[in-house]
């Protein structure tokens, strides 16, 4: 690990000085080290397209190791599917944009800019930042933690929209919470303040049908790890909840 963290410093530290792409900084490094190690060829050696043909190809360049704790949250298929390219390709052209040197927003922008949409978009920026070690897992590039949580429901998308709007439905599955709608948009999106007064929520609903809709939330603004912890499992129980209260 103590090696890997110091070498990850020095592809930084050539990023900083040539201006290069992680991807290029890395594989100019590793060739330099293997020329620094080098097994000078013999003179029976034969060079030129002789040369090409004789020897084994070379090995393809390793993938950037992923930075601890980091993780894509879906399958390649289902971000090919769903992106039209998969998590090695993204990173690597947001690695040769200079994704690493970026704000989120930037990021974000850029893959909407490539026919990605908008939720997707932010997927894809988060897993490259966590991959990258630009962010740990949960944590925003500003140094802030959020959590999510999400729920399909066999009710229409109305229905789950009122469970959260809706004061009184949703003191069944959500009591004794402080909940202040700043912004709703009608069975698409809620915008709110939690109790504590300082962190947020962001919900989200999801038509999947006449019957069956999906929620997602995300509590944004937690100060740091263990409270997004507890958060995460607050929210993972609540959603369940809600379900059950919805559907029975």
């Amino acid at each position: 690990m103590t090696r890997q963290k110091s070498f990850k410093g020095r592809i930084r530290a050539r990023m900083d000085k040539t201006s290069e792409s992680y991807t290029t900084a890395r594989r100019q490094l590793l060739a330099k080290a293997d020329a620094e190690a080098g097994t000078p060829a013999g003179p029976e050696q034969p060079t030129g397209p002789a040369a090409a043909a004789s020897q084994p190809a070379a090995p393809a360049e390793a993938p950037a190791a992923a930075a601890p704790g980091a993780r894509r949250p879906y399958s390649d298929e289902v971000i090919r599917r769903n992106t039209g390219r998969g998590w090695d390709e993204w990173f690597d052209l947001l690695d040769a944009w200079g994704a690493v040197r970026r704000p989120h927003p930037e990021i974000a922008r850029w893959l909407e800019e490539h026919a990605v949409g908008g939720w997707w978009a932010q997927g894809v920026t988060v897993a490259y930042e966590q991959a990258r070690g630009l962010r740990d897992p949960g944590q925003r590039r500003g140094g802030l933690y959020e959590v999510n949580a999400s729920k399909t429901v066999a009710v229409p998308v109305e229905r789950l929209y009122e469970a959260f709007a809706d004061p009184a439905l949703r003191g069944r599955w959500l009591p004794a919470a402080a909940f202040e709608i700043r912004t709703a948009r009608p069975a698409r999106s809620i915008r709110a303040n939690w109790e504590d007064g300082s962190t947020r929520l962001l919900v989200t609903f999801t038509a999947r049908g006449e019957a069956k809709s999906q929620v997602a939330v995300t509590h944004e603004r937690i100060p740091d790890a263990p409270a997004a912890d507890k958060l995460k499992a607050f929210w993972r129980e609540r959603v369940s909840v809600l379900k059950q209260v919805l559907e029975a």
